[in-house]
């Protein structure tokens, strides 16, 4: 029964989940091994990612009427069946050495199992977390993002003592175990469930229970301006976080003359931040509010791209990289629970695949607008600038974002006035 569920399991379910789907972050490691062994091209290998990320947030964005029809379980099962058999199945590809079936199972069912997996236990997250929407759905982000400083290591050691093909095998086993461990426990809260401080605090009075802006469908929400600014911010945020991460190696060797294993050692703390920044600022955003998060976000981030181009101390080169860095995670983790708050947790799972188009949609922007920008002024310091306008815009519609929600918080208040003095008026004879 869902009601002797605790909901803290189901944040490890939900992270068991992430974990697994997280991985496939670590595929610089399978690069050299396959072209050294296959003689595959680089472009052939590399191209099988790019699929699997573009389909990723497409994914997400179609699946989420799917997890809203058929439940977290079955579409978490569902998610580990595509997962797992895309991973295992990148592993016969190698046996067969089909670089097209490669394609077909490490990016495309990867892909969409990625997709689905990531949006099936957020919106259930939010429901079980009423008082701590940004640490739980933070708690998932975080292990989306830790997956790869997991499995690098584990999948070098594997490739080095059983191979690659076996490598493949192993590892989409295990995460199509973890999935479905993390599936079978994952369900929805029992109708108005609340936890039990949070019942007695309201009961008593002490605690005003958290109210969502509004309760709607995915297509009701569509139709508002606040999911447009939202889908905005996120999709330039993103943006520039994929940017930074993409070039971040090259680009602080040749602005501030970084070694080469410097700058690797930094790629590796970027993975910190990364995951770290999901978890902080998302648990952040539960006491000084969401909209108060993304200001932050895109404050911090004006002081790092406007100070970028002059910097040139090398520490201070990588800390304001850095900071870009977790902003670009915490604005992953803090998505589920904003769009609770504005939209309510009726149609959550849909509306959060609809926001993850930006995923998708900054992994192309983010590392073609910077190669491009190099290639033609051969310099990175124009890319800077051109965030910062980016930037500016994002925080511009941060305060707009902010002045809708006081807005239609005022007009629900004057129609609960209205309300109470046409309940108050005498019945005429």
């Amino acid at each position: 029964m869902a009601q002797t569920k605790n909901r803290w399991l189901i944040a490890l379910s939900a992270i068991a989940i992430h974990l697994s789907i997280g991985a496939a972050y670590a595929y610089s490691v399978y690069i050299n091994p396959i072209r050294h062994n296959m003689g595959w091209s680089t472009t052939e290998i590399t191209l099988a990612f790019t699929i699997m990320m573009a389909l990723a947030g497409i994914a997400a964005a179609f699946f989420g009427t799917f997890v809203e029809r058929n439940g977290p379980r079955k579409s978490a099962m569902l998610a580990a069946l595509l997962f797992g058999a895309g991973q295992a199945g990148s592993g016969v590809a190698v046996a067969l050495d089909s670089s097209t079936l490669f394609l077909l199972t490490y990016g495309v069912a990867s892909g969409l199992g990625m997709g689905l997996g990531y949006i099936s236990p957020v919106s259930t997250l939010v429901k079980w977390f009423p008082d701590r929407r940004g640490l739980a759905t933070g708690m998932a982000v975080m292990g989306f993002g830790a997956g790869a400083l997991i499995t690098a290591p584990i999948a070098a050691s594997l490739m080095e003592s059983i191979g690659i093909t076996n490598t493949f095998y192993v590892l989409g086993a295990a995460y199509f175990l973890f999935m479905m461990l993390g599936a079978s426990y994952i369900a929805p809260p029992p109708q108005g469930w609340l936890p039990a401080g949070m019942q007695s605090n309201g009961a008593t009075g002490q605690q005003k229970l958290p109210q969502d802006l509004t309760q709607c469908t995915a297509k009701e929400a569509v139709r508002t301006r606040r999911f447009w600014m939202l889908w905005t911010m996120m999709l330039i945020n993103t943006t520039a976080g994929i940017m930074m991460i993409s070039v971040a190696s090259p680009m602080a060797q040749e602005v501030v003359g970084l070694s080469a294993a410097a700058a690797a050692t930094m790629v590796g703390i970027m993975g910190v931040f990364n995951g770290g920044g999901r978890l902080a600022w998302a648990a952040a955003s539960d006491y000084i509010g969401r909209p108060t998060v993304f200001m932050l976000f895109f404050i911090l981030q004006i002081i790092a791209f406007i100070s970028l181009p002059s910097i040139t101390n090398v520490l201070l080169f990588q800390a304001l990289i850095l900071i870009v860095v977790s902003c670009y995670g915490g604005g992953f983790s803090n998505l589920p629970a904003f769009i609770g708050d504005l939209f309510g947790v009726k149609q959550l799972g849909a509306i959060h695949g609809y926001m993850l188009t930006t995923w998708s949609m900054g992994g192309i922007l983010g590392p073609l607008l910077v190669s491009q920008i190099y290639e033609r002024t051969g310099s990175y310091i124009p890319v800077f600038y051109l965030f910062t306008g980016l930037i500016l815009i994002a925080f511009a519609i941060s305060l707009l974002i902010q002045q809708d929600i006081k807005r239609i918080k005022r007009q629900q208040a004057g129609d609960r006035e209205q309300e109470a003095i046409d309940t108050r008026k005498p019945v005429e004879a």
